[in-house]
C-alpha cells in the first residue's frame, strides 16, 4: 500500500501501486489531461510508471522547467519520425534539446533544403495530430544492437556499445517507428502542439572532423502557440540584431577566411570602439588598484604540463611546436605566466593583496563547425585578472570584485543581471576539503553582497569553484561575461609562498576572474544589445558634419578642427550628394549627431543639429553643442 506525498504536504494512500498518471487523476481530470511525466523521489519517470513504493510524487506538466524539456525531447523524437518516413535511408544519430529548442543529427547523402524543412515540419504537424502514444520498452542489450543493425541504423548501435554495461537498454516507440533513448517523453504525440523547424546545419558524428559530416536540423518546440510566436518574434529581433550583419553594414570587423576561420579582424571604426572599451577599463581598474601586466603568447609546454592544463585542457589547446628540441605552446590561458611573475621572488604578507590584471589575447582550438562570428572564435583577448592575497581576504577581495564587475556593466547598460555559484565538477584537482572551503568562501561573499544566486552543481573549473555573472540584453537574452574563480591547487603545484607576520612561510590564495569575458565576444554582445547605434561615448563616430553645398566647405573644415581639438571622434561629409542622402546614410550608420551646414550656419557661425535619438534640435553654436554633448 503505497503512500503518496504531493508537494504540498498532503498524503494519498493506494492499495495497489498507482501510475503517475493515475495520481494526476486522484488530484483532478484536468491535472491528469496535462501531466507530460512525474518526477518520483526526485527522479523524473513516464506517466504510466507504477509507484512501488512511499514517495515523494509531482506531477510533471508544460508549466514546469522539465515538462518543456520533455516536450522538447519528444518533439526531437518526432522530427527524427518524420525525416525517416520522408527520406528512406536517413539514420539517425542524436537529438538532444538545447536553450529554446532541440536538434537532430542525420546521415543523409545530401543536406536538407528549406522546402525540406517545409515537407518535414508538416508532417511532423500530422504525426502530431494522430496522437500516437509514446511507448516505453527495456530491451536486453544485444536485442537492442541486432534490431538497430537490422533496420540499418548502425550509429545506434554504436550508441549503445558505450552505454555503461549496468545501465538498462530503453527504446520509446510511436506508431512503428523506435528509437534509443532513456525518456522519460510524452504520453502520445497529441501533447506536440507548438513547434517550429528554424534552420539546418552540417556536423561531426560525435564532433570529430574526422569522423563522418551530418546533416543537422534545428527546431524550437513551446507549451502553447502563444509563447511559440513569442519565440519566434524574438528570433527576428536576433536576426535584426545579428552582430554579423551589423559588422558588416558598419564596417567594424571582419573574419578573414584567408587567414584561418575564427580569427578576427578589427577595422577602423571596430578599433575605435575597441580602445575605448579598453581606455575604460584601464582606469576603472587604475582606480579599483589594480596593476597592469603584460605578458608571452607562447611558452614551454612543461608550463602547462605543470599547470594541469594539458590534463584537463588538451582538447582546447594547439598542438605544440618545436624549437631547439623543446615544445612551445600557444596560450590558452594567462594565469601561468602571472604565477610566473608572482614567483618571480618571495613575497610579504604586507604587499598581499597583489591584484594584477591583463588584457591578454588566447587562443583556443575550436571546430569550425562551432564557430559563430565574434560570439565563438580561436583567438580572443581575455579582460584577466588574478588576485594573490591571504584567506582572511578573500571574502573582502570577492566583494571588490563583485562592486567592479557591477560598476562596469552599469557604465554599459545592462542592469539586469543573473548570478551562479559553480561547484565540484567530476573531473578537479585538489581535495573535497579545499573545494569545501573555497565554496564556501565565494558563497559568504555573495550572501554579505546581498545578490540572489543559482547554484550549478559540478559547474566549477577544474581547478575550483566560481561564481558567475551573466548579463540580460535589450531583447532578454542572457550572456555569460564574469567569472570569479577562487583556486587553492594553482599556489600549491607552483609552490607559491608569502612571508607571514610570524615570519612562516604560507600559501596564497588565487583569485581568477574577468569581467567582461573577451572583448570579442563583448563588443559581438554590444552590436546586438544596441542594435549597433552605440551610446554616444561608445560609438565609432560621434558626430559628421554635412556640408550642403560646396559654399560651406570652408566652415565644415573650421567645424571639424574643433570637434577634433575637443576629444570628439567627428568627420565631415563634404561628397557633392544630396544632404538628404547624406542625412539618410549617416542615420543607417548610427552616429548620434550629424551638423547640418548651410549658408545661414555658415554666416551666423552656428550648427544645425540632428540627434539620433531626438530628431531636429535646430540651431545653436558649436560651444553650446560641445558643451551638451559632453555633459
Amino acid at each position: 500500500m503505497p503512500e503518496i506525498t504531493l508537494p504540498d504536504g498532503s498524503r494519498r494512500s493506494y492499495d495497489e501501486p498507482p501510475s503517475v498518471v493515475e495520481v494526476a487523476a486522484d488530484i483532478g481530470p484536468g491535472l491528469a489531461r496535462a501531466a507530460l511525466a512525474g518526477r518520483v523521489g526526485g527522479q523524473l519517470v513516464d506517466t504510466d510508471f507504477r509507484i512501488e513504493n512511499d514517495a515523494d510524487v509531482a506531477i510533471v506538466t508544460s508549466r514546469d522547467a522539465d515538462g518543456l524539456e520533455i516536450l522538447r525531447h519528444s518533439t526531437a523524437h518526432l522530427l527524427a519520425q518524420a525525416v525517416q518516413e520522408l527520406f528512406p535511408g536517413a539514420q539517425v544519430t542524436i537529438g538532444p534539446v538545447i536553450e529554446d529548442g532541440f536538434y537532430y543529427d542525420f546521415s543523409y547523402e545530401r543536406g536538407f533544403t528549406p522546402e525540406d524543412l517545409e515537407h518535414i515540419e508538416k508532417r511532423m504537424k500530422e504525426l502530431a495530430k494522430a496522437d500516437l502514444p509514446v511507448l516505453r520498452e527495456t530491451v536486453a542489450r544485444d536485442e537492442a544492437v541486432e534490431f538497430f543493425k537490422s533496420i540499418g541504423e548502425h550509429y545506434k548501435a554504436e550508441i549503445i556499445a558505450g552505454i555503461p554495461a549496468d545501465e538498462a537498454i530503453t527504446l520509446y516507440g510511436q506508431g512503428d517507428w523506435k528509437d534509443l533513448c532513456r525518456g522519460p517523453h510524452v504520453p502520445s504525440t497529441g501533447h506536440l502542439k507548438a513547434f517550429k523547424l528554424t534552420r539546418t546545419a552540417g556536423a561531426y558524428w560525435r564532433g570529430d572532423s574526422s569522423n563522418e559530416q551530418l546533416r543537422r536540423i534545428y527546431g524550437t518546440a513551446w507549451a502553447d502557440s502563444r509563447s511559440l510566436k513569442a519565440y519566434l518574434k524574438r528570433l527576428e529581433e536576433a536576426a535584426r540584431r545579428d552582430h554579423r550583419r551589423i559588422g558588416t553594414d558598419l564596417d567594424l570587423f571582419s573574419i578573414q577566411e584567408d587567414a584561418g576561420g575564427g580569427l578576427v579582424f578589427w577595422h577602423p571604426k571596430g578599433a575605435r570602439i575597441r580602445r575605448v572599451i579598453e581606455d575604460f577599463w584601464r582606469e576603472r581598474h587604475g582606480r579599483a588598484g589594480y596593476e597592469l601586466l603584460y605578458t608571452p603568447h607562447i611558452a614551454l609546454e612543461d608550463l602547462w604540463d605543470r599547470s594541469g592544463h594539458t590534463d584537463f585542457y588538451r582538447e582546447s589547446m594547439y598542438s605544440p611546436v618545436e624549437e631547439e628540441g623543446r615544445g612551445y605552446q600557444l596560450r590558452p590561458m594567462n594565469c601561468p605566466f602571472h604565477i610566473l611573475i608572482y614567483r618571480n621572488r618571495l613575497r610579504s604578507h604586507r604587499e598581499l593583496p597583489l591584484r594584477w590584471a591583463e588584457l591578454g589575447t588566447v587562443y583556443r582550438r575550436e571546430m569550425s563547425g562551432a564557430l559563430h562570428g565574434l560570439m565563438r572564435v580561436r583567438g580572443f583577448t581575455q579582460d584577466d585578472a588574478h588576485v594573490f592575497c591571504t584567506e582572511d581576504q578573500i571574502t573582502e577581495e570577492i566583494l571588490r570584485i563583485l562592486d567592479l564587475a557591477l560598476e562596469i556593466f552599469g557604465a554599459f547598460g545592462f542592469e539586469d543581471l543573473k548570478t551562479v555559484l559553480a561547484t565540484r565538477p567530476e573531473k578537479a584537482v585538489g581535495t573535497p576539503e579545499i573545494w569545501d572551503r573555497a565554496t564556501a568562501a565565494l558563497e559568504s561573499a555573495l550572501r554579505e553582497k546581498q545578490m540572489s544566486f543559482e547554484v550549478d552543481p559540478g559547474g566549477g573549473a577544474f581547478y575550483g569553484p566560481k561564481i558567475d555573472i551573466k548579463i540580460q540584453d535589450a531583447i532578454g537574452r542572457e550572456w555569460q561575461c564574469s567569472t570569479v574563480q577562487l583556486d587553492f591547487n594553482l599556489p600549491e603545484r607552483f609552490d607559491l609562498e608569502y612571508v607571514a607576520a610570524d615570519g612562516a612561510r604560507r600559501r596564497p590564495i588565487m583569485i581568477h576572474r574577468a569581467l567582461l569575458g573577451s572583448l570579442e565576444r563583448f563588443f559581438g554582445i554590444l552590436i546586438e544589445h544596441y542594435a549597433g547605434k552605440f551610446p554616444f561615448w561608445l560609438a565609432p563616430v560621434q558626430t559628421v558634419v554635412l556640408a550642403i553645398t560646396e559654399r560651406q566647405e570652408t566652415y565644415a573644415r573650421q567645424v571639424l578642427n574643433a570637434l577634433q581639438d575637443a576629444g570628439l571622434r567627428a568627420e565631415a561629409d563634404l561628397r557633392s550628394e544630396t544632404i538628404g542622402y547624406k542625412i539618410r546614410d549617416h542615420t543607417l550608420q548610427g552616429v548620434p549627431y550629424l551638423l547640418v551646414l548651410g549658408d545661414r550656419e555658415a554666416q551666423e557661425g552656428n550648427v544645425a543639429v540632428r540627434s539620433r535619438e531626438d530628431g531636429d534640435l535646430g540651431a545653436m553654436s558649436l560651444d553650446d553643442f560641445m558643451a551638451g554633448v559632453a555633459a
